[in-house]
């Protein structure tokens, strides 16, 4: 390919020749193209999507997980002409769809904004930071029955803003919700091969021990994923460097971020929201780790904060994990909406904001640390992007369970143990001999190697990348037999 650069007003339009075909994207100044290529699960999506589907892409998540990267690298790759609207960059961009009266004069406008040719057929149109013109969602229906062109649609704090569109497409509309870099995704970035992750995966199915030498490199591999995380800026940074105060700077740069969209999109609440999301940390490190509402306000009552919870869960800086009456499926129907546990949405991210040092500590395996709540933290992370509703357990006859998930219809148990007496799980214990309770499966997530005891699993910690939630790929037919009501 030949690359040229052409300047226009503060962006760079970016012509790729690949042969007699043009490809056009905007990048800001100064923003490095040359960057290595991460490859993530999210691509295949991507590209299962446009070969089997008409319907518009949308990629939902938190700010900075990899959204608006996924959707260039595929619509270079892919397509003769790619173009990008950036609502917040381009703020004039919004006039396109002001007083258009069809989808043809729409298109006929957008070309003429892009200063470029649409080649029917063979062009993916990408509207980024949607959350800035949310009215482009009304929109979609009528741009894809047109189908003259693929379409893609992305932003921050989309579970915030869908909220108060009017009228949502149903049925033209596939929506993605991306998550940051998984811990497979993160040591296949660094350069663990495929043999090696082939060799783990029959492990884990057959239940059987990893060879010692691995598995001690990939518990260093682990500490080392829970201090650069899974957000791609930080691990881009990683690659390209090893030195972790560089990735520092980009997390604090990412929460920096995730602060100013608390202040700009909710400017009623934003104190609480600040509040909450900055004792994530501290609430985590507790006995319990449960949030305990007191800790924002003495006198506030979980019925006026719930919003600012929700907040925090529907824009995708914090996963919350509700505790459960009884350990019992349906677990929805035991939820218990006003205790919870309130996770990060990056293990990284976490670490960052505790005390300096941490990191160190952390990559030495330092025994005075208490490792309790960010390895919990990466065990949300890890099964909330495998697709896993989260659940705890605690009573005060039983004691608590750290994870509850439903998979294929059983019901498992998940206790995560940081320290050397990960053996000792007196709640576990005593739910799996309540006749009463669903549990059919108990994994302890730990720092030793996989065993078995009885009804317990004892399982190295990174092999929660393997804990996935199937995927439902036959249909399911049931015909009624009417005889006798015909």
């Amino acid at each position: 390919s030949v690359f040229s650069w052409k300047k226009r007003t503060k962006y760079h339009v970016f012509l790729g020749k690949s042969g007699h075909n043009t490809i056009l994207f905007k990048r800001k100044s100064g923003q490095n193209l040359c960057n290595h290529m991460i490859d993530r699960y999210l691509d295949g999506l991507i590209k299962n999507h446009y070969e089997n589907s008409r319907n518009a892409l949308l990629l939902s998540g938190a700010r900075q997980v990899g959204k608006s990267y996924a959707i260039r690298k595929y619509g270079k790759a892919n397509y003769s002409c790619f173009v990008e609207i950036n609502f917040i960059e381009q703020p004039d961009a919004i006039r396109i769809f002001q007083n258009a009266t069809s989808s043809s004069d729409l298109l006929l406008r957008l070309s003429t904004f892009v200063q470029q040719t649409l080649v029917k057929g063979e062009t993916l149109i990408f509207f980024d930071e949607v959350q800035a013109y949310p009215d482009v969602l009304t929109w979609i229906k009528f741009l894809v029955d047109s189908a003259e062109y693929k379409y893609a649609l992305s932003g921050s704090l989309l579970g915030v803003q869908l909220k108060d569109i009017r009228s949502i497409p149903v049925g033209y509309l596939t929506e993605i919700p991306v998550y940051p870099l998984c811990f497979e995704e993160f040591i296949r970035a660094i350069g663990v091969g495929e043999t090696t992750i082939n060799a783990l995966k029959h492990s884990w199915d057959n239940q059987t021990p990893v060879d010692i030498v691995v598995h001690q490199k990939m518990m260093q591999l682990i500490n080392l994923y829970l201090i650069v995380g899974g957000m791609p800026a930080a691990v881009q940074a990683y690659i390209d460097s090893n030195n972790m105060q560089q990735v520092m700077d980009v997390q604090r740069n990412i929460l920096n971020l995730y602060h100013k969209d608390i202040a700009q999109y909710d400017k009623q609440r934003k104190l609480y929201i600040q509040d909450i999301f900055n004792l994530i940390p501290s609430e985590l490190n507790a006995q319990n780790k449960r949030f305990v509402l007191k800790s924002v306000n003495q006198n506030i009552k979980f019925s006026r904060s719930e919003n600012d919870f929700l907040w925090l869960s529907d824009a995708g800086v914090a996963l919350p994990v509700y505790n459960v009456e009884a350990p019992c499926i349906p677990l929805i129907l035991n939820k218990q909406r006003n205790l919870f546990k309130l996770f990060q949405n990056d293990v990284g991210l976490l670490a960052c904001q505790y005390s300096d040092g941490i990191q160190l500590d952390i990559l030495n395996g330092e025994s005075h640390l208490n490792f309790g709540a960010i390895y919990e933290n990466y065990v949300a992370q890890e099964l909330k992007a495998h697709k896993h509703v989260l659940y705890y357990y605690n009573s005060k006859k039983y004691g608590e369970l750290d994870f509850l998930i439903e998979h294929a219809g059983k019901l498992i148990a998940i206790e995560v143990k940081s320290g050397k007496s990960y053996r000792k799980h007196n709640a576990l214990d005593k739910c799996l001999k309540c006749g009463e309770y669903d549990i059919d499966k108990a994994i302890v997530l730990c720092h030793d190697n996989v065993q078995e005891d009885g009804a317990v699993t004892y399982m190295p910690i990174y092999m929660t990348m393997f804990m996935q939630q199937r995927q439902k790929t036959e249909p399911i037919i049931y015909k009624l037999d009417l005889e006798g009501l015909k």
